[in-house]
């Protein structure tokens, strides 16, 4: 089959280096010719790991190319894939889905025979159908069907995602659509992952109710974790007897400082405003998101308790600044609102993580930047774990309780045993454990 990806971001350049190694011919598409330029030199825009490999290979074997001309490509391709951004819309939640709509008119004006456009992006319910309006209008002579296909994609492990998904999703309303949509994914037959054919509504609806659901659970285990603190029960312990049950099960049960990255706020926040619009609010999505901010805004008075209650001129060093670690995404991450209410309260803030700081540079003035672990530890009057990357895993615990100022290690995302620390000599806090 021969695939065009209209977006060559997260979504699409892992998907298109995924469609190639099946077989398929694919070629990227993006209006940012930098990105384009780069890519075809080889390199990754973004940090995943497995995908510079992925690309390099079948960019090498002549089934993944990347060009900025829209055109040719979709009047070449079996499938048109739409995996642009759709980012929440300043002022009101609800997904902004101006880049969808845009590619739905420029693929439009390229179709040549009878072509599938697929949905990657994640949208909204009933943005399917004003894709088809869209290309119907543009093009009433076009032959072609409009699907929905999301993504379930992690950040970190997306290329095992994709090749080895939980399930597929595909929204179709017409046979022939679902006949291509077969096809494109037949290569994963070997390791029968479930292919859910369902309604485009339905399919788009899945997606959404997918993130909110396990940001739901994250929430859970996070309010859980400050009963704990407040009884004197450990968290950690009471998640596993919790996800033990197979009705429930583990994951998406680690306490923490919040959920962040370029899913689940974003999307969440779309699901109540369609909800609202729908006339059926979903209170418990609502308080959710009203209660993931506030535990972001809740972790610098965390620090702020450790440190005796004044950070005023004291430096605070924050390892991990990424939502979540093996990737490079600063977006809606935890740390953005840690450091600037810990800056706030009057702290020096220094900072150091493996591969996010080119991106958080920007997005926090005023914090130092460091180039090691170490570095940033060194004279810090607090030590507080972000992110939990695994370089941070078996810190030389001795060098850095040298290294600081204060020996005060304020662990949110409880990587190390309690006793342990106190044994080695640090004041030590954590989330959920007494």
């Amino acid at each position: 089959m021969r695939i065009a990806m209209i977006g060559s971001g997260y979504v699409g350049l892992v998907s298109g280096a995924c469609f190639a190694d099946f077989g398929h011919v694919v070629v990227c598409v993006d209006r940012d010719e930098s990105r384009i330029e780069a890519l075809k030199r080889g390199e990754s825009p973004i940090f995943e790991p497995g995908l510079p490999e992925l690309v390099e290979t079948n960019a090498r074997q002549k089934r993944l190319s990347f060009t900025t001309d829209l055109a040719t490509a979709v009047g070449e391709a079996d499938a048109v894939f739409i995996a642009v951004g759709t980012p929440s819309r300043r002022g009101d939640g609800h997904a902004d889905l101006s880049y969808v709509y845009g590619a739905a008119r420029e693929i439009a004006a390229a179709l040549k025979g009878y072509t599938v456009v697929v949905t990657k992006s994640t949208v909204p319910v009933g943005t399917g159908d004003e894709v088809e309006r869209i290309v119907r209008e543009t093009r009433p002579d076009a032959e072609f069907s409009v699907v929905s296909n999301p993504e379930f994609l992690r950040e970190g492990a997306a290329i095992g995602d994709f090749k080895r998904p939980d399930r597929i999703v595909v929204g179709a309303e017409d046979a022939r659509a679902r006949e291509v949509m077969e096809e494109i994914y037949r290569p994963l037959y070997l390791n029968q992952p479930p292919i859910l054919f369902t309604s485009r509504r339905t399919s788009e609806l899945t997606k959404y109710a997918a993130n909110a659901f396990l940001a739901t659970k994250i929430t859970f285990i996070n309010e859980i974790a400050d009963l704990c603190e407040k009884v004197g029960a450990n968290v950690q312990d009471g998640a596993r007897g919790i996800g033990l049950a197979n009705r429930i099960g583990s994951k998406f049960l680690h306490a923490g400082p919040g959920y962040g990255g370029s899913c689940f706020p974003k999307d969440t926040l779309a699901l109540v405003r369609t909800a609202q619009e729908a006339g059926a609010p979903v209170r418990i999505v609502e308080t959710v998101a009203a209660a993931n901010e506030t535990r972001k805004r809740r972790m610098a008075d965390k620090v702020l308790d450790a440190c005796g209650g004044s950070v005023t001129g004291k430096t605070v060093a924050l390892l991990g600044l990424a939502f979540k670690p093996n990737t490079d995404d600063m977006r809606d991450a935890p740390s953005l609102v840690i450091a600037s209410a810990l800056q706030a309260l009057g702290a020096r803030v220094r900072a150091f993580d493996p591969e996010s700081m080119s991106q958080a540079r920007p997005l926090l003035p005023g914090v130092g930047f460091c180039e090691d672990a170490y570095a940033c530890v060194e004279g810090a009057h607090a030590l507080v774990i972000v992110t939990e990357w695994d370089a941070f895993r078996a810190l030389d615990l001795d060098r850095v309780r040298d290294a600081l100022a204060e020996p005060v290690v304020v662990d949110l995302r409880n990587i190390y045993r309690p006793a342990d620390m106190r044994r080695r000599g640090f004041r030590y806090v954590s989330v959920g454990r007494p």
